[in-house]
């Protein structure tokens, strides 16, 4: 197999998700360039819709007339959140201070992820929310007056995270948040970016209140865990090499790459400038022979979204890769843990299944098999980088289902085979 050539990915889904929310609460006229096209995305624009957001139909580039933080309005229905866990969480924290009722539905497997660690400090705020189907969807949230909030949470995770400090902003009230392991500050660094006053010190995020946000000149950076796949192509390449232009460098986001140079990777990450506030560049990849390494719980919030890829280059690497701390991975659009480590059973690879985490066992045999998705677009794009190699024989079950946050992940990944 012969990987060449560059492009640039699609827009990053997290801080396409976060653009549209706080555009919408603007005070003035945003200007995005480059949002994701994912399916997701087009669900927090349409959330934004029925809240009386100016959200138009979402192209190249679009204009967002911000309705201001007390803006938004009774919605007509319930919001449905499609598949899309940072539309339901995030917007709840928003809404949270709205003085009216809005009740959160999704399709079935954002109905089956857990919603009670928003819940429990939106609650705390003084926000009234239910949990119909005991810590899933349908979420009714009643807003209102909020108060300040000190919050620790059990979990690294940027969406409750943002969850509550959009809370803050909405309720003009002050937060201080802190996590066990630094997770993904795109919230943050969008806030600072709007003239709001926060402080990150890696764990902990503290927020003054603020009476306004400035609107947004964003041109979002692409995707970094939409390249990893086209990166992780190039790696287990023959011959070629291959360059990915425009991408977020984010450190919180870039825990995947640092893992795959451990693990021998030829992959190389060229900051260039700064985007609203992202580190952004180019990563160049090439061929290169992989050994098992440790991935290790403090590692999981940078890379959380690229396990099940890394799992699928430990396949390919000589030795035994472990994955620590990883529990989240239960509760992603599937039980990623154990998707991954039964479809790679499946093609004949040795590995195993722990609470937390796996261990893979490297093999250089052709793979034979049919890998099921149960729907989860990062598992088909995931082992789509191994059966896309001509010396595999494997068939997806779902492809269609990469339309979540890669539509064109098919094509792209095929434009690089010479």
């Amino acid at each position: 197999m012969i990987v060449a050539g560059e492009l640039s990915p699609p827009g990053d889904k997290s801080i396409s998700h976060r653009a549209l929310l706080l555009a919408s609460l603007a005070t003035g006229c945003s200007r995005i360039r480059g949002l994701s096209p994912s399916s997701d995305v087009e669900s927090t624009s349409r959330v934004l819709r029925l809240l009386g957001a100016r959200i138009p139909e979402l192209s190249g580039e679009i204009f967002i007339e911000g309705v201001g933080i007390d803006g938004l309005k009774v919605p007509r229905s319930s919001l449905d959140c499609g598949n899309s866990g940072t539309t339901a969480r995030l917007t709840a924290g928003v809404v949270s201070a709205c003085a009216f009722r809005t009740t959160f539905i999704g399709d079935p497997s954002l109905s089956r992820r857990p919603m009670r660690r928003v819940a429990e400090p939106l609650r705390f705020m003084g926000a009234e929310v239910t949990l119909q189907n005991g810590d899933c969807l349908p979420m009714t949230v009643s807003g209102g007056s909020l108060r300040p909030i000190n919050w620790s949470s059990g979990v690294a995770s940027a969406q409750v995270k943002s969850a509550v400090l959009l809370a803050g902003i909405a309720g003009r009230v002050t937060v201080t948040f802190t996590e066990p392991h630094p997770s993904r500050d795109h919230t943050e660094r969008m806030l600072a970016q709007m003239g709001v006053t926060v402080r990150n010190t890696g764990n902990r995020v503290i927020l003054e209140p603020s009476d306004s946000l400035q609107p947004l000149d964003l041109h979002v950076p692409g995707d970094p865990s939409s390249a990893a796949y086209l990166v992780a192509l190039a790696t287990l390449a023959q011959r070629g090499s291959l360059t990915v232009r425009h991408v977020c460098l984010n450190e919180t986001r870039t825990g995947f790459y640092r893992i795959l140079a451990r693990m021998g990777g030829d992959v190389r990450l060229l900051s260039e400038r700064e985007e609203g506030g992202e580190p952004t560049g180019s990563i160049d990849a090439r061929h290169a022979s992989l050994a098992g390494v440790d991935v290790t719980p403090d590692e999981i919030p940078s890379v959380i979204d690229e396990l099940p890829l890394l799992a699928c280059l430990a396949a390919r690497a000589n030795g035994v890769t472990t994955i620590a701390g990883a529990a989240e991975l239960r509760v992603k659009e599937s039980d990623r843990i154990f998707q991954v480590v039964s479809n790679l059973r499946q093609l004949g690879v040795e590995a195993e299944e722990f609470a937390d985490g796996m261990r893979i066992t490297g093999t250089d045999a052709p793979m034979t098999g049919r890998v099921i998705t149960n729907g989860d677009h990062r598992i088909a794009m995931a082992f789509g980088v191994l059966a896309l190699d001509p010396r595999n024989s494997i068939e997806i079950d779902d492809p269609g289902c990469v339309a979540v946050s890669y539509p064109n992940y098919w094509s792209d990944a095929r434009s690089l085979l010479k």
